[in-house]
């Protein structure tokens, strides 16, 4: 908000021109270790659907988990802007894909066969929906499987700066280095307020995105105010210490649940997502209490239980995990 006020006087060129913007785009380049092309829009989805729009082809099939964000939560955004093509969802424990089971749907879609369609693209979340983490080998052999068939790895990374402090390493490191070719670079879910960015990691592949930018509404008159964003996000590494202290309160709530009875946890955190068992008597209570989450179908959890998704941010204090946690215990 700070930055945001920084540049609410004078006068600046408007669509993307202006010296603020140019020093971002320079940014991201020092940030990436390379050049990059990097285009600013105002939402996760936006990002998501118009990287995968960059490599669309007609018959496209992008490949993706089942419970990928782009497949489930997007409102089917990706099919409408790569103009129909089919994203299909591969099951995989905790939210991941497996080398293995890509080969296997792609190969469904073999080479030179239009009834089949054709491979366009293939997408992983980091963090995933279940709040785990690719280590750098698994993005590197899913990118290996991807490239086999000749088409892109792209990283829908709304929590990408949650993994990357989890994993202590470069955003080189966890991308272009790893075999990602476009990344969705969030920053909404990490403190801006409206603020993503789409890095192709081959500016030559980003031929025509700002066709498929204006045609999505989201070329803005006033762009300096995203770039505003990023420039209070980037400063002083502040973008990384609000994803650490995301992540510590995540760990803060899990590990205060391990002893409470009734509560399970069968998937270990790695970021800031959390995914419990409860019974149904403890999640009463806290919903009485003011807490708000969701519920989530699950064969795995008796007719007594459910099975819940938290999340922390920059913004959840020790106090509110403590207090969430007194009201669990009863």
């Amino acid at each position: 908000m700070t930055a945001l006020a920084n540049h609410t006087s004078g006068f600046a060129t408007a669509y993307g021109v202006d010296p603020l913007s140019r020093s971002i785009e320079q940014q991201f380049n020092d940030l990436f270790e390379k050049e990059v092309a990097v285009f600013l829009v105002s939402t996760g989805t936006a990002a998501n659907s118009l990287a995968l729009a960059t490599y669309a082809k007609p018959g496209g099939a992008v490949f993706c988990h089942e419970d990928a964000h782009i497949n489930v939560d997007e409102c089917h955004a990706p099919e409408f802007f790569t103009a129909g093509n089919k994203l299909i969802g591969i099951g995989g424990e905790h939210g991941k894909l497996t080398p293995d089971a890509l080969r296997t749907a792609m190969n469904k879609v073999p080479d030179n066969n239009p009834m089949h369609g054709r491979p366009a693209a293939v997408s992983i979340s980091q963090v995933t929906e279940f709040g785990t983490i690719y280590q750098l080998d698994e993005i590197q052999a899913l990118a290996d499987v991807a490239h086999s068939r000749n088409v892109p790895l792209h990283m829908d990374g709304a929590r990408f700066a949650n993994a990357l402090v989890s994993l202590d390493v470069s955003p080189a490191e966890m991308t272009w280095k790893a075999g990602v070719d476009v990344l969705s670079f969030g920053g909404t879910k990490n403190g801006c307020w409206c603020a993503e960015a789409v890095v192709f990691f081959n500016p030559e592949e980003s031929e025509g995105f700002e066709y498929l930018r204006k045609r999505a509404a989201q070329v803005f008159s006033k762009a300096r105010f995203i770039s505003a964003q990023f420039e209070g996000y980037l400063k002083d590494d502040d973008w990384l210490a609000s994803a650490r202290h995301a992540n510590a309160m995540c760990m803060r709530l899990a590990d205060g649940m391990r002893d409470i009875e009734g509560v399970r946890l069968p998937i270990e955190p790695q970021a800031n997502e959390l995914f419990p068992v409860f019974t149904k008597a403890q999640a009463a209570r806290l919903e009485a209490a003011g807490a708000k989450f969701y519920d989530i179908p699950a064969d795995f959890v008796s007719e007594d239980e459910v099975f819940l998704r938290l999340v922390t941010c920059f913004a959840t204090t020790p106090e509110m995990v403590d207090e969430f946690l007194t009201h669990l215990r009863g």
